[in-house]
């Protein structure tokens, strides 16, 4: 292959990375809709990697016979919280099907989230005229209960502790955006 050639499919890459986030990856035919598809599937995508790496992290850990308690704090070492329920770092189909439902659950859990935001932050923006952080901090209470309702067992305290600690970090992320 001549080098002509490929200066030509690595600047059509190159053009085509630099234009990603203009274009968009849907058009419904509404701008709404394309935000919370959009923020679904990138968002659905970083939540199935990072089960499966956690998985992945903690099924090496435990094939490798390595302490993981060794300096972590109770909280952060306990694999029960963080890993995927019905896994036990076997190969077993019971197994992959358990990883596979999981994180399918996960991806959807992380999807939601972005897109149901995206598409408040967005709605509100265009109804009430202003982006600022009332919108923020109402679209993260509401993604934030949202949330805890997606859990297994979720409890009134669950839902309200989420709703104001959405509301907290959306807030503060809109207030601190362009300060660093």
């Amino acid at each position: 292959m001549n080098s002509g050639s490929s200066n030509l499919e690595t600047r059509s890459l190159l053009d085509e990375l630099s234009t990603f986030n203009k274009g968009g990856l849907f058009d419904f035919g509404h701008p709404l809709v394309n935000r919370i598809a959009e923020s679904f599937v990138k968002a659905a995508g970083i939540g199935a990697v990072q089960a499966v790496s956690r998985e992945a992290y903690f099924t090496a850990i435990e094939g490798a016979g390595i302490d993981n308690n060794a300096g972590m704090p109770a909280e952060i070492s306990t694999t029960n919280r963080h890993r995927l329920h019905g896994l036990r770092g076997e190969t077993s189909s019971k197994s992959i099907e358990a990883m596979v439902k999981n994180t399918g659950k996960e991806s959807f859990q992380w999807g939601l989230a972005a897109g149901l935001y995206s598409g408040l932050t967005y709605g509100m923006k265009e109804a009430r005229g202003a982006h600022d952080w009332k919108n923020s901090a109402v679209a993260g209470a509401i993604t934030g209960a949202t949330l805890a309702l997606t859990s297994e067992d979720s409890s009134h305290e669950q839902i309200v502790q989420c709703a104001i600690t959405g509301a907290a970090i959306s807030t503060a992320a809109n207030l601190l955006t362009g300060i660093f």
